[in-house]
């Protein structure tokens, strides 16, 4: 069995925040097949399975969402489409026509070797959806303030939105996991 970490993805920016934060990380660029599913977790899980099915190794994946309260929750996992159809200007109407801007942002990272030993890391930010004041080209990063903040993730450099993202709260859950894991293999041998 290979021992290799691999985060599945073919977004090579995403890629960089995972192996900063976790350097023995590989990238695999593999097409999966992604369920349509409300239950993030579900996801997650068909990705690794998917994954285990083209590959050996350890593997990590994500899902990011986007809920917005005025919606009750939606469009959540389904963010991708919603973006594709209406993209950021269609979200920030909908909001305003609700009267209702709050939102949050989640990813969850699931990691596995096999099927029965699937982890999952959630990182989550409160904020609010605004119009557009700088294009980045990245997802909805053009309309999301977190809260305590004035500017979006598009306007805040990258070293500031790394700091506060959702993913980085994730990341170093998933991180602390793997360093626990680490030790106790390598403390296996010695005694302990």
């Amino acid at each position: 069995m290979e021992n290799k970490l691999y985060f599945i993805t073919g977004n090579i920016n995403k890629f960089k925040e995972v192996k900063a934060m976790i350097p023995d990380v590989e990238q695999l660029d593999i097409d999966l097949v992604e369920i349509q599913e409300l239950d993030e977790h579900k996801v997650i899980e068909h990705k690794l399975l998917e994954a285990m099915s083209h590959h050996d190794g350890k593997f990590i994946v994500e899902d990011t969402s986007l809920y917005l309260d005025c919606l009750h929750g939606l469009p959540g996992p389904y963010i991708k489409w919603f973006l594709q159809t209406i993209g950021n200007d269609g979200l920030v109407d909908i909001t305003k026509k609700f009267n209702n801007n709050r939102a949050y942002v989640k990813v969850i990272f699931g990691c596995a070797r096999d099927s029965k030993t699937i982890k999952y890391f959630k990182g989550e930010v409160k904020g609010r959806i605004v119009p557009v004041r700088v294009k980045s080209g990245f997802g909805w990063d053009d309309i999301f303030v977190p809260s305590g903040y004035t500017q979006t993730y598009a306007q805040m450099g990258k070293e500031e939105k790394n700091k506060i993202s959702m993913r980085t709260i994730a990341l170093t859950k998933l991180k602390e996991f793997l360093n626990q894991e680490k030790n106790k293999y390598n403390n296996k041998g010695d005694g302990n």
